[in-house]
């Protein structure tokens, strides 16, 4: 990783609202590869830089990938406190029947054993259980029409368009139509699709939000129902985990899928150089092909693309003017980061611009489109966004990288007496502006 410190740094000021930083590495665009699917689709976990975008707009069946969100919902639940881990979950007809289909990936459920919610989660994340998932999902919404309906609603507040959801397994329709579960007005012959784009921000939130998923992730081997007499041995689907036959370093999960419809489909996630990486993976044609593009997709983010420190949580933000304050002792105060602050850039290269613009939270603003004082050291005052100069942006999410910038240090209200006179001066100095102009105004 490359420290400021360790660059030659100088600045270049083009007004408080964008400034310029000059590093010694030039940038030049990296040629993508072409993968055998679908679709594919690699971003930054951190940044939340797309690094590589292929067809990942188009709407495609994701088979199990659904189960990435009701992993999160799950979580979320957990954390709320509406559920906890032990909490017991029953298990109705229509999972049971699920569970009891060998042709699908299920650990059989019965109806007079106590099973928590940890053991359901997983059976979910671990050997990617059907009848698992809508057990869970149940408890939580009462059915899984009901859940679905949460999901859709997350995937709203997520921005993700262009879906199509109709269970929380990823099933083709037709296994819930056959046992009077079909969600109301679904299509029998359809499936779950979302773009590869999409299933990228259910993990990068999902990542985010609940990193400790992963430690289940990676579990490669787990009996449920111990001592029950119908133990299963689940073992994992993901196998770039290692000692897997598609083994990869630093590969630690996440989610596999598999239909007819979808094809071989993966959502993988490694992390090298203190830099995660997502990537996707529609309609690959087999488990060779789902996990050596997979393999290539992340080789080429680790390649050509490194994580770089920017900006240090307190350090100055020196692309950046002080910010003038209103009603204050001082009339400036610099800006500080409030958190580190990196860019995904291109590797090996010879200089690099970064450039900074600046974004005040408008809520801390008067009237006069100022901060004014009193204001607290480290207040939160506004989100700078980093960009590459030469580079293609494209993120997740927010239109650009930000950090959040407070104020370096506290700045008093000044007094009245201190007001009064800058008052006086700033009239007196526009009043004479003014004459000057009028004057000058004869000879021109």
């Amino acid at each position: 990783m490359y420290k400021m410190k360790k660059w030659a740094v100088g600045i270049v000021t083009t007004g408080m609202l964008g400034s310029t930083l000059f590093a010694t590495r030039t940038v030049s665009a990296v040629e993508p590869i072409s993968v055998s699917a679908e679709a594919a689709f690699v971003m930054d976990n951190g940044t939340n830089k797309v690094l590589l975008d292929q067809n990942g707009n188009e709407p495609l069946y994701i088979a199990s990938m659904t189960k990435l969100l009701p992993i999160y919902l799950i979580n979320q639940a957990v954390e709320e406190g509406t559920i906890s881990w032990d909490t017991a979950v029953p298990i109705s007809d229509y999972a049971k029947a699920i569970s009891q289909n060998y042709e699908l990936s299920n650990v059989p459920l019965r109806q007079d054993f106590d099973y928590t919610v940890k053991d359901l989660y997983e059976a979910m994340v671990i050997y990617s259980a059907n009848g698992a998932t809508i057990a869970v999902s149940e408890l939580l919404a009462g059915s899984e029409p009901a859940f679905v309906d949460l999901m859709k609603k997350q995937l709203d507040e997520w921005g993700i368009e262009g879906y199509s959801l109709y269970n929380v397994t990823g099933l083709p329709n037709n296994y819930a139509s056959e046992l009077g579960n079909l969600y109301p007005d679904a299509p029998v012959n359809e499936e779950n699709k979302l773009s590869a784009r999409g299933v990228a921000t259910v993990a990068d939130h999902l990542l985010d939000d609940y990193p400790e998923v992963l430690e289940t992730a990676k579990i490669q081997e787990k009996i449920f129902m111990e001592g029950s007499g119908d133990e299963v041995r689940m073992t994992t689907y993901n196998l770039m985990l290692p000692d897997q036959l598609y083994a990869r370093p630093a590969v630690d999960g996440l989610k596999t899928g598999t239909t007819d419809a979808s094809g071989a489909s993966f959502t993988g996630t490694a992390l090298e150089n203190d830099m995660r990486v997502i990537t996707v993976i529609i309609g690959a044609e087999d488990n060779l092909m789902r996990f050596g593009e997979t393999g290539r997709l992340m080789n080429y983010a680790f390649t050509n693309f490194e994580k770089v420190q920017v900006g240090e949580k307190g350090m100055a933000v020196e692309t950046e003017k002080p910010l003038t304050v209103d009603k204050g002792k001082q009339e400036e105060v610099d800006l500080i980061y409030s958190e580190d602050a990196y860019v995904v850039t291109a590797t090996e290269e010879a200089e690099r611009t970064i450039t900074t613009e600046l974004s005040l939270d408008t809520e801390l603003l008067n009237e006069k489109g100022l901060i004014e004082a009193p204001i607290e050291k480290d207040t939160k005052v506004g989100e700078i966004s980093i960009s590459v100069e030469g580079e293609e942006s494209d993120y997740i999410g927010d239109s650009s990288n930000q950090a959040s910038v407070a104020v370096g240090s506290t700045i008093e209200k000044a007094n009245a007496f201190v007001l009064a006179g800058r008052w006086i001066t700033n009239t007196v100095s526009n009043g004479w502006n003014n004459m000057t102009e009028f004057i000058s105004g004869f000879f021109n």
